[in-house]
């Protein structure tokens, strides 16, 4: 009996079809186009640190309803279900890895948990994260995927920006350096926080980054906006970001910039 073959994925960018094991591969990025796909918070970390060199921390913080907030359903359904979804606690997995050799404090964003939006659970982890760096100092890098705050934590979310902030500053107080990288999509809160307080700022090709969409900007001015709006590659040209690059090139961009960070 033939081996059933598995189904074709479509690209959702050119909309050709892509074998699963060469996207799988390519890590997640369509061999036609280029379009960078979603990747989750392990597989980042699995392709960007040396094998076996990631110890997580912090990993049973976990949030809680604490305001009983209720919009569709319950937020206490909302992260059980983003749980099961994901796999993961929060929608952010931090700890300690090495890249090419090089030693680092590592925080990857995870967009399937409630869209990597940023409630106290995140900015503790965050906090937890710089302040395991200025102890070991160790360069920080930090891998954001979110849609912004956490809008079932109330002000409490928005208070996250301040905290995640004030991380960073002491980060630089003790010449501690942090790489951001910014991945589809940045928005909201994190895009205007720790996402653009960053000694350098790296972006993925064609990721959006800006703190409203287009389709909310355009809802709001009733004007239409470019169609780069947003864009990694408008962004660049504007100095909000430093440089855009491939994903299968991110980890030796990332170890370069360490050994120059080292020397």
């Amino acid at each position: 009996m033939d081996k059933k073959q598995p189904e074709k994925i479509k690209c959702k960018n050119c909309n050709k079809e892509i074998d699963p094991d060469e996207f799988l591969i390519n890590f997640n990025i369509c061999p036609n186009c280029g379009y960078h796909g979603y990747v989750g918070a392990m597989k980042r970390i699995q392709i960007t640190s040396d094998e076996g060199s990631f110890n997580e921390m912090a990993q049973d913080l976990n949030s809680v309803d604490f305001l009983n907030f209720y919009d569709l359903k319950s937020y206490s359904s909302r992260l059980t279900e983003a749980r099961l979804k994901s796999g993961l606690n929060e929608a952010i997995v931090v700890g300690d890895a090495r890249i090419n050799g090089f030693r680092t404090s590592l925080g990857v964003m995870d967009f399937s948990f409630m869209g990597g939006s940023m409630g106290s659970v995140v900015g503790e982890k965050i906090k937890i994260l710089a302040d395991y760096s200025i102890a070991n100092k160790l360069p920080l890098i930090i891998f954001c995927a979110s849609g912004g705050a956490r809008m079932q934590e109330g002000i409490i979310s928005l208070m996250q920006m301040a905290k995640t902030v004030s991380c960073i500053n002491r980060l630089r107080e003790n010449k501690i350096p942090y790489i951001c990288l910014i991945t589809n999509p940045t928005t909201g809160g994190v895009s205007a926080s720790f996402a653009t307080v960053a000694d350098i700022i790296i972006s993925e090709p064609g990721t959006l980054f800006c703190f409203a969409g287009p389709r909310v900007v355009e809802q709001t001015i009733k004007k239409a906006v470019p169609p780069d709006f947003g864009s990694a590659e408008r962004n660049l040209r504007n100095g909000q970001v430093d440089m855009i690059v491939e994903r299968k090139d991110i980890k030796d961009i990332l170890a370069r910039l360490l050994k120059l960070f080292k020397n």
